[in-house]
């Protein structure tokens, strides 16, 4: 619940930050560069797991933005292989208003907790010679190859009979004391109506 609660919290900061900095672009004629970066781990029958990274570039100022280069090499050689796609990846413009997205997959090597730092992404701006630079957000730390429990039926019952099961036994227990109560009340109304 605490980490929950915590990544709440940073996401609602980061989110608050983007809004402010989207608020102070809006008043000047300027590109402004988001670039988001996100990590999904994907584990394969042969017990392998690939990482595969998609990064997406949003300009939301209110000009074009020329030469975008994006790179993202934090990604340790000894530790991943690239399977498909590119960690780099370069374009012409992006308008304002536009997205650009780069994905690309690797396959884990070894077993380890990897945060992945901001990408970089480059680009020029029409009024200015020299080249602008925008960082993507970090990756939340991934548990590579990590001995996570399977997510199926009889986990998911065995997590909610752990949660409310004293609450369903409690209530079987008075719905049961109950019964009893009442049941010989019925029982010797019915032998009182036979000896009749």
């Amino acid at each position: 619940m605490a980490d929950f609660m915590s990544k709440t919290l940073i996401a609602l900061a980061v989110i608050a930050a983007l809004l402010l900095c989207f608020s102070h672009a809006k008043d000047s004629d300027v590109p402004f560069i988001v670039a988001h970066k996100k990590a999904t781990l994907n584990k394969l029958k042969s017990g392998t797991e690939r990482v595969i990274v998609t990064i997406d570039i949003y300009n939301q100022g209110t000009s074009t933005a020329y030469d975008i280069s994006l790179a993202d090499e934090n990604w340790p050689y000894e530790a991943f292989k690239l399977i498909s796609g590119s960690t780099s990846k370069s374009w012409e413009r992006l308008d304002a208003g536009g997205v650009l997205s780069n994905t690309f997959e690797l396959e884990a090597k070894e077993k380890e907790a990897f945060s992945g730092e901001p990408a970089i992404v480059k680009f020029r701006v029409a009024t200015k010679a020299d080249l602008q630079e925008a960082y993507s957000n970090p990756i939340l730390p991934l548990d590579i190859l990590g001995n996570r429990l399977p997510e199926n039926k009889f986990e998911l019952a065995k997590r909610l009979l752990h949660k409310y099961g004293p609450l369903v036994s409690v209530i079987l227990i008075v719905v049961a004391f109950v019964q009893l109560i009442t049941s010989p009340t019925k029982s010797s109304a019915k032998g009182s109506k036979k000896k009749r």
